[in-house]
């Protein structure tokens, strides 16, 4: 189990890295197009960060529940944890480095990454501890299928959706009743209320490639890369008629973001475990502490930017001053400054490793 262990931090850690690079540019005006988001549909490589770490989730998941116990200690374990990653999601969204300290009620955004991995969590252990692996599939066809003829077939007010960003749009619609000014943007929310649903799949999937980790199948690695390669198809083939969207977490999203999840940690996998070379170990450092890393870059990154130094913040300051010269591209700056952040979060979370210090949410 080490080594298989192993190959998910090394995957995790990189995830939630390259998490922390696309979420601190030094300015967002002047950001490299494979560090954005598409505008809507599609996807870029940055598009692939917040899937791939619901899909590790379910990976720990088949890991630290495969005893399967069920009784009331496992759910409330369970809650508990889902509760402080969402606790911990409000705060971030909430928080203020000046009175009052917290944003006013109307302001904070109720949804969220941090939101959003805890409520997946949630489902998605509480699923697993109770379904086999047969009825586990069928539940994340449900998911997907259902998700699907919902976004496309019911229609909002009398009004055909449709998957493009309008008002008629069934997911955006609900989020903007259930939500109202607390969403991420006016009339939607990538985190949002309905796209959850298939996000829950995304984690599933990630379960089913740690029953496969943890099982006595022979040549894992060619069984996720067959697993990657057809989820892949059957995404880009999905992307027809329901098209590949990470704001709306599309069915299709799912699939391609899993495969692309499943080869990857495929690769990683035969590395170290069957051909057992060592590399990756600043990558193992930062996923044994995943979560703390992303909270502290979140948290940091906020306080820098409401700290003011003359007209700018500390963040501004920071990057202008160290970062952006004549001979650089003001691009090249903004994406040193994010791998400085990057380097300082990778040096702590060695720090946090060789000191054996894991701090489990």
């Amino acid at each position: 189990m080490r080594n298989r262990i192993l190959s998910v931090d090394i995957f995790r850690g990189a995830t939630i890295l390259l998490m922390v690079l696309v979420n601190t540019p030094g300015t967002w005006s002047n950001v490299y197009a494979p560090l954005l988001h598409a505008d809507w549909h599609g996807y870029t490589p940055t598009d692939l960060v917040f899937p791939f770490f619901l899909f590790i989730v379910g990976t720990s998941i088949a890991f630290s529940y495969k005893n399967r116990t069920v009784d009331a200690k496992a759910y409330r374990k369970i809650a508990i944890r889902a509760f402080k990653l969402v606790a911990l999601g409000l705060f971030l969204g909430a928080f203020l480095i000046h009175y009052p300290f917290f944003k006013n009620f109307s302001d904070i955004r109720f949804p969220g990454v941090l939101q959003r991995i805890g409520v997946v969590f949630f489902f998605t252990a509480i699923l697993f501890i109770n379904l086999n692996w047969k009825k586990l599939i069928w539940v994340t066809g449900i998911l997907l299928i259902g998700y699907w003829l919902l976004m496309t077939f019911v229609p909002v007010e009398g009004v055909a959706s449709t998957l493009d960003r309008a008002p008629n749009n069934l997911a955006n619609w609900i989020d903007v009743k259930v939500f109202g000014s607390h969403n991420y943007k006016a009339d939607y929310d990538p985190e949002g209320l309905l796209s959850t649903i298939p996000a829950m799949a995304s984690a599933l999937l990630g379960v089913f490639t740690g029953l496969i980790l943890t099982s006595d199948q022979e040549k894992k690695a060619t069984i996720l890369m067959g697993l990657g390669g057809s989820f892949l198809i059957l995404g880009h083939l999905w992307d027809i008629v329901f098209p590949i969207n990470k704001a709306l977490w599309t069915s299709s999203f799912v699939l391609v973001t899993a495969g692309w999840a499943n080869l990857i940690l495929a690769l990683i996998y035969y590395l170290t475990d069957v051909k057992k070379l060592e590399f990756g170990s600043i990558f193992r450092y930062a996923g044994a502490n995943a979560i703390v890393i992303y909270f502290l870059s979140s948290f940091i990154s906020k306080v820098m930017g409401q700290i003011k130094i003359g007209e700018t913040s500390l963040h501004g300051w920071l990057f202008q001053n160290i970062f952006v010269h004549d001979f650089l591209a003001l691009k090249t700056s903004s994406l040193l400054y994010g791998l400085s952040v990057v380097l300082f979060y990778s040096l702590l979370g060695y720090i946090l490793y060789q000191r054996k210090i894991f701090i489990k949410v």
